[in-house]
């Protein structure tokens, strides 16, 4: 399962969640909750990874350990990783002789969340294209949450096979979102007014409940903190441009406006914040309702050089 959706949305609160009720139906269910970190390495996860199953210097019987880089820039053999850890996993006596003390026995099966994920998509791309392969054979789970879709599977093959299932996160509806605002004190704006300003976004409808605004000052702070101020200065023009527009915009006159060679930037589509529908381009709703704040001229030379 991969969950992945725009910082904040609730990602992790959902899963955590599911994970909270699946736990009282499956006794014994072995878990990992892992939450990557930019600096992560594949080694560092492989080696969590590997604990959580079992495998340390004191019962290792398929050599996993050898299968580690020693030194620093040494290769990692996530092949051979990848080869013996299946043989363990499906080695019921290994697996019992390891949790032969264990309360309750061997786990059912292993159940790995890897949390923001996206953060090592890229160093360790091997070691999550091998985990997906032993999940086909082993007992193994796996629930990937990431702000980005990921690309370490061949999308269309896996959902032929039905081997992952993707769940994009991209706001509260108009009916979830009335339901919320039903219950706040005050006078609240129209669910259509909170849409339009937050896209949906679940900590904007908290930081409305508390203080009454749908644009309250930490919720913009959140969207410069997390996504804007990370963005390079051309990313940021394209957007802000685009945010001028009252409706999507053909990528040729959108790319033109902004002197934009190319295709479309594949990391704003990749993180949801550019989105490619039939009528041209558009943004998040969120990060539209920001970028209208930046007024005065140079708005007015986005809006021109659309015309």
């Amino acid at each position: 399962m991969v969950i992945h959706g725009i910082a904040g949305i609730g990602k992790s609160t959902l899963v955590a969640n599911w994970l909270r009720e699946h736990m009282t139906e499956v006794p014994h269910l072995s878990v990992c909750w892992y939450p990557c970190q930019p600096w992560d390495k594949a080694v560092g996860l492989a080696v969590s990874l590997l604990h959580r199953f079992g495998v340390d210097d004191k019962h290792d019987p398929y050599q996993l350990m050898e299968t580690l880089p020693l030194t620093p820039g040494a290769e990692f053999d996530v092949d051979a990783w990848r080869r013996r850890l299946l043989a363990y996993l499906t080695d019921a006596q290994a697996i019992r002789e390891r949790f032969v003390g264990e309360a309750g026995g061997p786990p059912p099966y292993w159940l790995i969340v890897l949390d923001d994920v996206h953060h090592v998509a890229n160093d360790a791309r091997d070691l999550l294209g091998a985990l997906l392969d032993i999940c086909k054979k082993a007992p193994l789970r796996l629930v990937f949450v990431s702000r980005t879709t990921l690309n370490v599977y061949d999308r269309r093959d896996v959902h032929t096979r039905e081997l992952v299932e993707e769940m994009p996160l991209q706001g509260l509806s108009i009916d979830e979102i009335s339901d919320w605002v039903e219950n706040m004190d005050g006078s609240p704006p129209a669910p259509e007014d909170v849409l339009r300003l937050t896209g949906g976004h679940p900590l904007a409808l908290e930081l409305l409940e508390i203080y009454g605004q749908a644009t309250h000052g930490d919720w913009l702070k959140f969207l410069d903190e997390e996504i804007i101020h990370h963005m390079p200065e051309e990313e940021h023009e394209l957007l802000a441009t685009l945010a001028v527009a009252e409706s999507p915009v053909p990528w040729d006159k959108l790319a033109s406006a902004v002197n934009w060679e190319g295709n479309p930037p594949e990391r704003l589509l990749t993180y949801g914040l550019l989105l490619e529908l039939e009528d041209g381009m558009w943004l998040h709703e969120a990060l539209r309702e920001r970028f209208l704040r930046e007024v005065g001229s140079t708005s007015q030379k986005r809006k021109d050089s659309l015309k």
